[in-house]
């Protein structure tokens, strides 16, 4: 049985029909916020909700791969094929899907003036730190895509849970609301 490995130009091909879609909700939505935003709220809220979901999807995929992707050898098939999945889940989905989930964010905070509640602050902290994370893990995927990965796959399954416990705090603030 022979195996091939996947040429260097496949790691940094993107699909550019989700790139696309992505960019057509944004053009739509934010076309729609600005004609019509008394009646593009809950529209727009929509697209933000299922921006946030796309987005966490990637952000717990993503260092699950980078587990799996430590038990491969540099250089194997195996390693390729994850540099492969890592670059394309961080491009064709969760990049769209955070600045998709930004823009409508910011959108909906300024059209409901949540920006001067107590809950709002913590939750725009935890976005924040959600968004650090996301860097975080874009650079690793510039790592293993160079097999330089320095990291064991404890320290990414401990990674794996931060988006988890920052998602939590997020989904409590905006609906309980505490404070």
């Amino acid at each position: 049985m022979t195996t091939t490995k996947p040429d260097e130009g496949s790691v940094r091909k993107i699909p550019v029909l989700p790139r696309t879609i992505a960019a057509l909700v944004a053009i739509g939505g934010i076309t729609l916020a600005v004609l019509y935003p008394a009646e593009s709220y809950l529209w727009v809220k929509a697209i933000h909700v299922i921006a946030v979901i796309s987005w966490m999807a990637g952000m717990l995929y993503l260092p699950r791969l980078f587990v799996y992707h430590c038990a491969a050898e540099p250089g194997s098939v195996q390693s390729e094929t994850f540099k492969v999945m890592e670059q394309r889940l961080l491009k064709a989905i969760i990049d769209p899907a955070m600045g998709i989930t930004w823009l409508a964010g910011l959108w909906l905070t300024w059209q409901s003036a949540a920006y001067m509640d107590g809950w709002f602050h913590v939750k725009f902290l935890a976005v924040l730190i959600l968004s650090g994370a996301h860097g975080y893990f874009s650079k690793a995927v510039r790592l293993f895509a160079q097999d330089r990965n320095e990291k064991p796959a404890r320290f990414w399954r401990m990674m794996n849970e931060v988006p988890a416990v920052l998602m939590i705090i997020i989904v409590l603030m905006v609906i309980i609301k505490p404070f």
